[in-house]
């Protein structure tokens, strides 16, 4: 019975893989990798997902891990990249894209002092994401900036999330909706704004009666099922769908990842 009820779950993972491009950003198994990285990448195969967003190789050689992704029938479409990479050695970020065959490098947290973010930070992390996300572009590739909550704070009559948009003319954005909404903003409000800035997607929602706030931290516990939290998750994959956005990846930092991952998979099949 319990075979029947896993490949009953893979099935219709892979039913709303095909339908709304769902993938899964490897951060969410990190402790499950630090044990076993080829029974991790088993368990991924199983859920029916084949995109993911990673990049790196959990200490195998690059040829092994590609061994296993092959094996997996899973495709790295995206892998994240660090701000300082970014600013100083672009190169090295072209190249591990290239490694792994991926269309997408996102860059998930901009460096800054004591929760100290404003009009300077965001000036800065700006002109560093054009000037890198042209030369990825040369490359074929997209970079996308994954907002993590403090770029929403006040700027003339809106946020610094704005400033940022309405100045990136040579990267993206991933919209991790949990960290939008945990930010004070409203993902479907974002979405609907800046309707050609966005090009990937977290999927994530937030316990109720999680107060957010502009750190860009949280308790990882505080992840839930997609679909029973306080996150418009079926508005923002509805309009996920009418923008044509390629990818959304789930994220679950929780320590219920095994367990709530397909639970989140048959809530995306059940919108259909």
């Amino acid at each position: 019975m319990k075979k029947i009820i896993i490949a009953t779950v893979a099935v219709m993972a892979t039913f709303a893989m095909n339908a709304q491009e769902v993938g899964l950003q490897l951060y969410s198994l990190r402790n499950q990798f630090k044990e076993d990285v080829p029974g991790t990448l088993k368990i991924i195969n199983g859920w029916g997902i084949t995109k993911i967003e990673g990049g790196g190789t959990y200490g195998l050689s690059m040829d092994e891990f590609q061994t296993l992704l092959k094996e997996n029938d899973l495709d790295v479409v995206s892998v994240g990249a660090g701000f300082e990479d970014l600013e100083n050695n672009v190169q090295k970020v072209i190249e591990n894209a290239k490694a792994f065959d991926a269309k997408y490098v996102m860059c998930a947290w901009v460096p800054h002092d004591d929760n100290k973010w404003d009009l300077e930070e965001t000036k800065h992390a700006t002109k560093v994401f054009n000037k890198s996300g042209k030369e990825l572009k040369k490359n074929g590739i997209t970079l996308a900036y994954h907002a993590h909550g403090y770029e929403f704070r006040p700027w003339k009559d809106g946020t610094l999330f704005d400033y940022m948009a309405q100045n990136a003319k040579d990267f993206t954005f991933e919209l991790d909706v949990y960290w939008a909404h945990h930010g004070g903003a409203d993902p479907l409000a974002l979405m609907k704004k800046y309707p050609k800035k966005f090009t990937l997607m977290h999927l994530k929602d937030m316990e109720n009666g999680v107060e957010g706030n502009n750190t860009g931290h949280e308790d990882v516990e505080t992840n839930v099922v997609l679909g029973e939290g306080q996150v418009d998750i079926a508005g923002t994959v509805a309009e996920a769908k009418k923008l044509g956005i390629e990818y959304m990846f789930i994220e679950d930092e929780s320590s219920r990842v095994v367990e709530q991952v397909p639970q989140s998979l048959e809530y995306l099949d059940s919108l259909d």
